[in-house]
């Protein structure tokens, strides 16, 4: 017994694992402080861009093609595998696609600096984006770049840094350190890694609580849901918002995945005039939508999940609102500009919610709203557990838990049965077929 205390006393002043240590939390920290000031820098971008549509809102046409354009110029001039979401790159490192060398090139700290700039960039050009998934991307690359500088053993680079730094990301993104840690455990690992668990957890809670320290406030990030509960009403809802949630989102990913895809040998020739013309088609649905369909749709969404069935809690756009969204949204990823597609999807859901709603009471309005949310937040991801711990955290309504589950989970069965694969699997999928097709083209040159 003294042995064994010997043993684990000296195992804990060991300097390799407090070295090992300090690169997961504190590489934690740093990620907390990166998310917070990509977070501010995309609120501040967001704003600039509805403030010049609001003083005239056909200057879209002009700012919209053309920052679209430009971003997708310079990422692949100078931000290559910066595109898209992030969260396709993070899983290929993680599953180790392309051997090392690829993962250093995803993860390397110039491609984290151009996702943040870049995808500040598009929210400045009224881009349908969110900042989570790029978030998620940053955070990996900052764990991961930190490991190899530092010499950490490889089973450490392979694995435990990443889904650290990935779920980092979203604990930052939406200081939820809840959801990180099952987004690390469902989306990146697919299992649970119990050599390095207590380290992830750690590092992850850590992110978070950075995060709402440089925030100054322990807010919510779609403030405090005033939802009411009458639980007969309430449970149709949830098979109501669960099955069209399910569809629309799982239609969603079925559109995204295979438009890529198709459009990947245009892509590579024309790049600049499949994001121009993405621009002009994200211009059009934004004038539509009366300008709600810009930007990250945290506005539009906090709004909606605010409501208490009330007149002055209906945006503008009305019932046509997440259509608007959704088509910006497609719109915006298919251009090629790094950006992602949580927070946008999360208030598609409130509006799909928002437009269920008129076949409720309106006491239930921003029940419904919120279970909207996770519908179709979950038929995107096909992430059940983490769709509804990230909605539950952000609205601040744990009432609603198990209304939450259900929703979710009955949304990512019908999803499945739309959209097989989940999106950002297959997304990964894209991603590697369209480097292997431009190395073709290039060799053939």
């Amino acid at each position: 017994m003294r042995q064994q205390l010997r043993l684990s006393k000296h195992r804990f002043f060991k300097r390799a694992i407090w070295k090992t240590r300090f690169i997961f939390w504190g590489g934690a920290v740093l990620v907390g402080i990166a998310a917070a000031v990509f977070a501010l820098l995309g609120e501040k971008a967001d704003h600039l861009y509805r403030g010049w549509y609001a003083q005239n809102p056909w200057i879209s046409f002009i700012i919209t093609p053309l920052g679209l354009m430009l971003i997708v110029w310079l990422t692949r001039r100078f931000f290559a595998g910066a595109e898209g979401s992030g969260i396709p790159q993070t899983l290929i490192a993680i599953e180790g696609k392309g051997g090392r060398k690829l993962a250093e090139q995803l993860l390397s700290f110039r491609i984290a600096i151009g996702k943040v700039l870049m995808t500040v960039a598009g929210l400045l050009s009224g881009a349908s984006i969110g900042r989570e998934g790029p978030t998620v991307h940053l955070g990996a690359a900052i764990m991961y770049s930190l490991g190899r500088y530092v010499h950490l053993p490889a089973r450490y680079l392979e694995r435990g840094l990443i889904m650290t730094g990935g779920g980092a990301g979203i604990a930052a993104a939406f200081n939820t350190p809840l959801a990180g840690i099952m987004f690390a455990i469902e989306e990146m690992a697919r299992s649970f890694d119990r050599r390095n668990s207590s380290m992830i957890l750690i590092g992850v809670i850590l992110a978070g609580m950075t995060a709402i320290y440089v925030h100054q406030d322990n807010y919510n990030y779609y403030g405090t849901s005033p939802a009411d509960i009458d639980f007969g009403l309430m449970w149709l809802g949830v098979v109501v918002c669960g099955v069209v949630g399910g569809i629309l989102g799982g239609g969603f990913s079925y559109v995204l995945i295979n438009g890529a895809r198709l459009l990947r040998p245009l892509v590579q020739k024309h790049y600049l005039l499949v994001a121009g013309a993405c621009g002009l088609v994200i211009a059009g649905v934004g004038m539509l939508s009366g300008g709600q369909a810009f930007g990250t749709g945290y506005i539009e969404a906090q709004q909606l999940v605010s409501c208490t069935g009330n007149d002055s809690c209906t945006v503008e756009a009305g019932l046509m609102y997440p259509v608007y969204k959704i088509l910006a949204t497609m719109a915006s990823y298919l251009s090629g500009i790094p950006g992602g597609i949580f927070a946008p999807s999360l208030a598609s859901g409130a509006g799909v919610g928002n437009s269920l709603g008129v076949l409720f009471p309106p006491e239930l309005a921003s029940t419904i709203v919120i279970l909207g949310m996770v519908g179709y937040f979950s038929g995107v991801v096909q992430t059940p557990i983490t769709a509804f711990v990230i909605v539950m955290e952000m609205t601040d309504n744990q009432d609603l838990v198990l209304a939450l589950m259900a929703t979710s989970l009955i949304a990512s069965g019908t999803s499945k049965l739309i959209c097989k694969k989940p999106v950002y699997v297959a997304l990964a999928e894209n991603f590697m077929k369209a480097r292997l097709l431009a190395a073709e083209t290039k060799a053939g040159k």
